[in-house]
């Protein structure tokens, strides 16, 4: 597979405001130094320097990657590209370097190569006892202007840029007309500077000053975040005052440029959330850690947590450090004054939690992937592992042969073998094409993970990469991850063999500069402080995916969400999150009034389309709307469109432009508390499709039992209420509570009779009532029985209470139901009868049903499906098992044109013993040429309950009195059986 590039429009904008901003080339300094860039106007002047701010994800490496074709177009051709990280400069390399983006660049620049020189601490080694420059740097600045077709670009990171090889004058060469320092010498070519992540190069440091030591002419920044100064008020230090291309990241998101987030993270229990120390001071020496009781424990540098609590479980440690900044855990997280820490986040079981979730949601994503619709590509599917050491991951092997596993792997692949074993059983009896190739890339999984050669998951650390003797399996890793990034998209090997490698782990080594468009699923197995930029935690699994083809894959086409797993102690990760997405905007609106700002931005909007519109015609409208009051307060309520809004959002509603200055709501959803609606609206299109039988179910029926038995009733209510094991006495308990002390308190609970008996009673005229409304027997008949019955008991009253009524309920609907079960039949009426769904007065569906009806959970993240009965996402059901598992069959490639779940009384199907009964699924099947054809399911467990046993029963006679209605009944207790079913049904063995 090769990744295919295309051009965006957001990235064609930053260019064409790159080429306006550029300076000219200064004609009237026109110099003979073929090693150097011609002089530009205005070079060396910091407020010509240009600034592009493009959020994480969108594609900054694009954008100045073609930046320099299109600059040696003007004749410029030498660059240097400063990043902070190695893992950066791996990226960028991997990309200006990579096949994918030199066939796209050759499109618009033919013959026009970058020749990419990268610059590492190992290339300045002496040979000989010589100390000579090293080629890539000697390419660099000996490449001349004579060769036109060549761009000369050197990458460095910065601490190369600041190591004393790149400052030293004492080698033994010279380079550019006699300079014998690498920092002068580069210098000496009038570079370009490109400077990727500005945010970490401040002005006041070293690095910077360094940057500024190559004398650079121009300077161009790409970065979603910038600098701060140093003032009262919080301004980024902008060259210009503002950026030249300004993509934020509430436009990044609007616009779907990026993945949608969701939050998710597991709860915790009121008593381990109580159970929280806040950090007071983190000195060079020690930490001080307050208690919710305000007592204080003093942990030594070097010491381990555990001293304090002992749920800080992970072996953690307090390394100190000179620096604040520098003041952290062995886990890497920086401890600041106020933090909080929770010590259940810290044990392991809790991490198996959010392990386990990871999986789940991976899978959850991947079925989506791999089955898509109407046959499209295949989306190969990656996870990322933030986790809290290398120790839990597992350390390398002293003789280099690999790593022992830690405790976190051991975890990680015993809840990955049962997730695979359940999708392989599940899809074992798969019924089209792309579900059988799917079962074969689950079962290869499988067989890799339990390889002594596993190629499933990988590991990098700080270390890894270029490692002496490094064993073949860690190498294949390392490469994988930085390096190989096609075959990490791609689903096989040029062999056909499946490439299964799709769960990543890191100990924040990938956190920024690498990045992979397919990684779906982020879990963060430790905290990461409340310092870190939530955008650049989430930026890693931001950029939106590409096919088995290498095509991208757009938000409008086919909606990507990166799930996103924290532990309980960032549970406000979401609302941080949107409250920075949305400050990164450059004008900020008054949500409580209307002000100049808010004005300004409407006004200039709205004159795109009529220039004559004005501040005064904006008042006057929100005025008829009542949207703002005299002072031009906004109201608290508006009635818009019949919707009631505060003054603010239907201020949105008129004017959207006010709507694009903040992130939409669905695009970053916290899903522990996503509001979930009440009702659900109707697909009223597929209902209708459903018109023609649903007349024929929702007419009403009438309960007919064979005449030969009807004194049957009375035999088994005789035999019921004479039966004298029915009736039995009620004691009066009381409640003990001891409480048992041993490693920790603990209370148990027992019921104990009172030591002199007393009993409880009912009112028997309660007692008759409630159990004819149980049976639907006459009170005078069950009264008759029941003084019988209580002679045999000497009339003691004490016999009539609820245990007693409970048995005898129970006992006569038991022999009732296995007497009368197959001894009865349906009689249609002559008139039909509204249900949940289906209103009989105005002969219509309804247009939406109360959420809960169809069932109690709900997947907020399913996909949208024309087939279905209702508007999703979300998607409601009872049980995973087999209910949603049916709900997110793929149903494509078959003939099925309407499906859904039923909700509760949608056909009221009359029981023989009480009450009605509606089935959980329908499906319309519909064959060119032939009548349609109808399934309808009831879903059970495997072990059925004595009364689920009845309802099945109940149901399949009712449908039977319809099969020439082309209708057909199954109880499933999986999701294969109704595919099977399905399928025979399209095949015409039914």
């Amino acid at each position: 597979m090769k990744i295919v590039l295309e051009e965006l429009q957001h990235q064609n904008e930053a260019l064409k405001r790159i080429n306006e901003s550029f300076p000219a080339i200064d004609r009237s300094r026109e110099d003979s130094l073929n090693f150097a860039n011609p002089l530009i106007e205005h070079a060396y002047e910091e407020d010509h320097f240009i600034d592009i701010k493009m959020e994480t994800g969108t594609g900054k490496t694009y954008v100045y990657t073609r930046m320099m074709y299109e600059l040696h177009k003007r004749g410029i051709f030498k660059f240097v590209i400063v990043v902070p990280l190695l893992g950066i400069k791996e990226g960028t390399k991997n990309f200006i370097e990579s096949d994918y983006a030199k066939q796209h660049f050759s499109q618009f620049y033919e013959n026009v190569h970058v020749q990419l020189n990268v610059i590492n601490s190992g290339d300045f080694k002496a040979k000989g006892g010589r100390r000579n420059f090293p080629p890539q740097l000697t390419e660099f600045v000996e490449g001349s202007r004579a060769n036109s077709n060549q761009i000369e670009v050197l990458l460095v990171n910065s601490e190369m840029l600041r190591s004393k090889l790149m400052n030293n004058e004492n080698y033994d060469q010279t380079l550019a007309g006699g300079e014998t320092s690498p920092l002068k010498a580069i210098a000496a070519t009038r570079p370009i500077i490109i400077i990727d992540e500005p945010h970490r190069f401040k002005k006041e440091n070293e690095t910077y000053k360094k940057i500024m030591d190559l004398k650079p002419q121009s300077i161009i920044r790409f970065g979603a975040t910038f600098p701060e100064q140093k003032t009262k008020k919080s301004q980024k230090q902008y060259y210009q005052g503002k950026p030249q291309y300004n993509l934020n990241a509430v436009e990044s998101f609007n616009q779907g440029l990026v993945k949608g987030i969701d939050i998710i993270y597991p709860t915790l229990s009121s008593e381990i959330i109580k159970n929280t120390y806040k950090v007071k001071s983190a000195g060079k020496d020690g930490l001080i850690l307050q208690d919710s009781k305000g007592k204080e424990r003093f942990i030594r540098t070097g010491e381990n947590l555990a001293v304090a609590d002992n749920d800080f479980e992970g072996n953690i440690s307090y390394e100190g450090g000179l620096k604040k900044k520098e003041r952290k855990l062995s886990n890497g997280l920086v401890l600041m004054p106020g933090m909080k820490l929770i010590p259940g986040t810290f044990t392991e079981s809790y991490q198996e939690r959010i392990i386990k979730q990871a999986i789940d949601e991976h899978f959850r994503i991947e079925e989506r992937n791999f089955l898509r619709k109407n046959d499209n590509p295949k989306i190969k599917t990656l996870s990322l592992f933030f986790i809290d050491s290398i120790d839990s991951y597992g350390r390398r092997k002293a003789d280099g042969t690999g790593r022992d596993k830690g405790w976190l792997i051991k975890i990680f692949e015993k809840l990955l073998r049962e997730k695979l074993t359940n999708l392989i059983k599940k899809y074992s009896r798969a019924v089209n094409g792309r579900e059988q190739e799917y079962y074969e890339f689950l079962q290869a999984t499988l067989k890799s993970l339990n390889s002594e050669h596993q190629q499933v998951y990988a590991g990098y650390f700080s270390g890894d990469n270029g490692r002496k003797n490094q064993d073949d399996d860690i190498q294949a890793e390392v490469d994988d991850i930085l390096k190989n990034k096609e075959k990490m998209l791609s689903f096989k090997d040029k062999n056909g063999n499946w490439i299964t490698r799709r769960f990543l782990f890191s100990k924040w080594t990938l956190r920024e500069g690498w990045d992979n468009p397919n990684v779906f699923v982020i879990a963060k197995l430790r905290t990461s402080g409340s310092e870190n930029s939530k955008i650049q935690e989430v930026g890693r699994g931001l950029r939106l995916p590409v096919d088995e083809n290498g095509n991208r894959v757009h938000q409008d086409e086919f909606e990507s969400r990166l799930s996103f797993l924290i532990g309980y102690d960032e549970k406000d990760f979401a609302d941080t999150l949107v409250n920075e997405i949305n400050s990164d905007v450059d004008v900020q609106l008054n949500e409580e009034k209307l002000d100049e700002n808010t004005i300004n931005l409407i006004v200039k909007d709205r004159q795109k389309i009529d220039p004559e519109f004005d501040a005064d015609q904006l008042r006057n409208d929100l005025g008829e709307h009542h949207v703002i009051d005299y002072s031009g307060n906004f109201n608290d309520e508006v009635k818009l469109n019949g919707k009631i809004l505060s003054g603010f959002e239907a201020l949105g509603e008129l004017y959207p432009v006010v709507r694009q200055k903040k992130v939409s709501l669905d695009k970053v959803r916290d899903m522990q508390n996503h509001p979930q609606p009440t009702e659900v609206e109707l697909n009223k299109e597929n209902w209708n499709k459903l018109r023609e039988i649903w007349v024929k179910l929702v007419r009403r029926s009438m309960i007919v039992f064979d005449h030969s038995q009807e004194d049957q009733v009375n035999v088994l209510a005789k035999a019921t209420f004479t039966d004298e094991k029915n009736y039995v006495k009620q004691p009066i308990q009381n409640i003990r509570q001891k409480v048992h002390v041993e490693n920790e308190a603990t209370i148990n609970e027992q019921k104990e009779d009172y030591e002199t008996l007393q009993y409880e009673t009912m009112n028997y005229g309660k007692f008759l009532e409630q159990i004819s409304r149980a049976t639907s027997l006459q009170p005078s008949m069950i009264n008759k029985y029941v003084i019988e019955g209580m002679k045999l008991k000497n009339n003691e009253k004490v016999y009539i209470n609820e245990n007693t009524m409970n048995n005898l309920i129970k006992s006569f609907n038991k022999r009732f139901n296995n007497f009368f079960a197959d001894l009865y039949h349906y009689e249609p009426l002559d008139f039909n009868a509204s249900t949940s769904v289906y209103d009989f007065k105005k002969d219509d569906f309804v247009d939406k049903v109360s959420a809960g009806i169809i069932g109690d959970h709900s997947l907020i993240a399913a996909e949208e499906d024309g087939k279905y009965l209702y508007d999703r996402p979300p998607l409601r059901y009872d049980s995973a098992d087999p209910e949603l598992d049916i709900l997110e069959h793929n149903y494509d490639n078959q003939k099925i044109t309407v499906y859904g779940k039923l909700p509760k009384k949608a056909i009221k199907i009359p029981r023989y013993d009480h009450g009605t009964t509606t089935p959980d699924f329908i499906f319309k099947i519909e064959k060119e040429g032939e009548d349609p054809k109808y399934l309808m399911v009831e879903t059970k467990a495997e072990n059925l309950r004595e009364d689920d046993s009845q309802i099945v029963k109940i149901q399949k006679t009712y449908f039977e009195q319809l099969n020439e209605s082309g209708i057909y009944y199954m109880m499933a207790t999986s999701d294969q059986e109704v595919q099977e079913k399905l399928r025979r049904i399209q095949d015409g063995e039914e």
